[in-house]
């Protein structure tokens, strides 16, 4: 052993590093159940002690700049180099040393190896997260309560707790504090909603979103009502399970339910929703429409097209053609009523799905939005007595939709029904 040093605590450091080298080699044989489970609380115990004097000495070593003999820029810098460690841990440790010289009672707990490391960790967040104009009672009544809590309790529930530690100690402070923290949170969580759809090329599209807790929950629960709707019967004797997803499943055995499920569940989540309740884009609202031929409805082969401008299966199509939120077009077939003359000066819902099967998108030469997208434009202005009949209709996108009525361009209608533009001058 080396020659032990004059401080307390470096003598104590080497006498717990000469003991623990004794114990390198030794043989486990002979432990029995009852003692290694002693042993392994015992050196849990160890670790939380051992833990509080490093981080008593990291504090020390900030306090007399242990840096500048090497020239280090800081603490953190030096000590992630001296002990090999990352330079993120080692910022941890400095920031934790420093807290644990704020809350004494925490620091006392983890000598007395009550608290552990992960769990002191956990407690110093909560503690600096509470607001910075608390009485100080109400600070301190908060440390001694989580350092209680933390006997019975791992870091995971220390980190709810801890969250809610206001409603223990000071519970209208409390209140005020969480409603203020749950605004804050649903603000961030609406900046941060948004959602990608990115088609693959091979007839998949791929998503991503991210939205706030209570639009998740609203979509988990639908989702999952459709899971369990879809599932099949069970057997008298399987037993009742919790849905890992927080849904209780009635009835159902115990199995996760699995993303393929899911994903099943959301298109016809998306199925089932009726477009006409949707703010109305183009005239026809959210509805997706469906052109197909006669043939095809009745069992052909060939493909029909959506009002989006994708294409999809002659069975899809005929299934689609019998949902509620689905409108079909049969290119052949007998269809509503469409020319309302002078009747009304705005096409009808019907006018813009026939408009948009026989122009598929804006008619603007060089244009290529989708029907859906676009707005039903009268060819003879009614203020000059145009009707509102498809053969003097046509779609266009927004922006040429304004552009049309723009003095600053004349147009005109080539045989093939398209509009082009011209700049005066």
């Amino acid at each position: 052993m080396e020659a032990l040093g004059q401080h307390v605590v470096d003598r104590g450091v080497a006498v717990a590093g000469a003991a623990l080298a004794e114990l390198g080699e030794a043989s486990l044989l002979g432990l029995d159940q009852a003692t290694v489970a002693d042993s392994l609380v015992a050196l849990s115990a160890l670790e939380a002690q051992v833990a509080e004097l490093k981080h008593r000495v990291v504090a020390h070593a900030a306090e007399v700049r242990v840096e500048e003999p090497t020239g280090a820029t800081t603490t953190a810098t030096w000590l992630a180099h001296a002990t090999r460690t990352t330079r993120r841990a080692a910022r941890r440790a400095v920031h934790l040393a420093e807290a644990l010289g704020r809350f004494a009672v925490l620091r006392g707990a983890m000598a007395a190896g009550w608290v552990n490391l992960e769990q002191a960790t956990v407690v110093v967040r909560a503690l600096e997260d509470l607001p910075s104009d608390l009485p100080t009672w109400v600070v301190a009544e908060a440390e001694r309560t989580l350092v209680e809590l933390a006997a019975a309790h791992d870091a995971d529930d220390l980190r709810v707790l801890g969250d809610r530690v206001l409603a223990l100690v000071a519970p209208e402070v409390g209140e005020a504090h969480e409603a203020a923290q749950l605004a804050a949170a649903e603000k961030d969580a609406e900046r941060a909603t948004k959602l990608t759809l990115t088609p693959d090329g091979s007839g998949r599209v791929h998503g991503r979103f991210v939205v706030p807790e209570l639009h998740a929950a609203m979509l988990r629960k639908m989702l999952m009502a459709l899971v369990v709707h879809d599932r099949p019967a069970p057997a008298a004797d399987e037993p009742e399970a919790d849905c890992p997803d927080g849904a209780v499943l009635r009835g159902e055995p115990q199995r996760r339910t699995t993303a393929d499920e899911l994903g099943r569940a959301f298109c016809e989540l998306l199925e089932r929703l009726d477009g006409r309740e949707a703010p109305k884009v183009g005239g026809t609202g959210a509805t997706v429409v469906v052109t197909m031929t006669l043939e095809t409805l009745q069992g052909g082969l060939a493909s029909a097209v959506l009002d989006t401008g994708d294409r999809v299966a002659a069975h899809t199509a005929r299934r689609l053609a019998c949902e509620a939120g689905i409108v079909p077009v049969v290119l052949g077939g007998k269809g509503q009523v469409l020319d309302q003359g002078r009747k009304q000066r705005f096409f009808t819902t019907a006018q813009v799905i026939a408009l948009g099967a026989r122009d598929g998108g804006c008619t603007a030469e060089g244009c290529r939005t989708a029907a859906w997208f676009c707005h039903a434009h009268h060819d003879d202005p009614w203020s000059t007595g145009g009707r509102t009949d498809l053969a003097r209709g046509r779609l266009l996108c927004p922006s040429h939709h304004r552009r049309v009525h723009d003095p600053a361009y004349e147009h005109r209608v080539t045989g093939d029904n398209r509009v082009v533009f011209t700049r005066r001058t």
